[in-house]
């Protein structure tokens, strides 16, 4: 799975289930999400392969986009992501048995529609991801800086947000 998850809005941009999944294919996956939702000021993963591979270097360059490796073994500095990752992990993926690959990627966009438009977090002020990154785009430019719930960062997003991507491996 590719999942990519926005670090101000918490919603999951992109779910991407497959049996493998190379560098080339999470630079198609991300050229298409930014014509859909714009360009990053930055993008935040961990150091798995498929993200720290040649074609994801030459993508993000090609692209001008910053990407910030997290330091390896340290999974909290990717927070949101793993965060989404877990409960995806507990509410779906240990609970449902896929039979097909078209089944899975059924199931998993109904499941990110659910998380996106009907669950409000507590961090964005019990609103769903849906209706905060609404109101965020409605505010434009005004827009107040969020806070989370967990310590300032030590390197501060671009302005234009950020994006997360993480690789999250199903056991079984």
């Amino acid at each position: 799975m590719l999942n990519i998850v926005d670090d101000v809005t918490r919603e999951c941009l992109a779910s991407v289930p497959d049996t493998s999944i190379s560098g080339v294919r999470v630079a198609r996956e991300l050229a298409a999400l930014i014509a859909r939702r714009g360009t990053p000021g930055m993008i935040v993963s961990d150091n798995g392969t498929e993200l720290t591979s040649n074609a994801v270097l030459k993508w993000t360059q090609d692209h001008c986009i910053q990407w910030h490796h997290i330091a390896p073994g340290k999974p909290m500095q990717n927070g949101y992501s793993e965060s989404f990752n877990g409960r995806m992990r507990d509410e779906l993926l240990n609970e449902t048995v896929f039979t097909s690959m078209a089944q899975a990627r059924a199931v998993i966009v109904a499941w990110v529609a659910d998380y996106n438009t009907a669950r409000p977090h507590s961090a964005l002020g019990y609103q769903t991801p849906a209706a905060h990154a609404a109101k965020l785009k409605a505010m434009g430019s005004a827009s107040p800086p969020l806070r989370g719930s967990k310590p300032d960062p030590i390197a501060h997003p671009a302005p234009d947000g950020v994006i997360l991507a993480e690789t999250l491996l199903s056991a079984g």
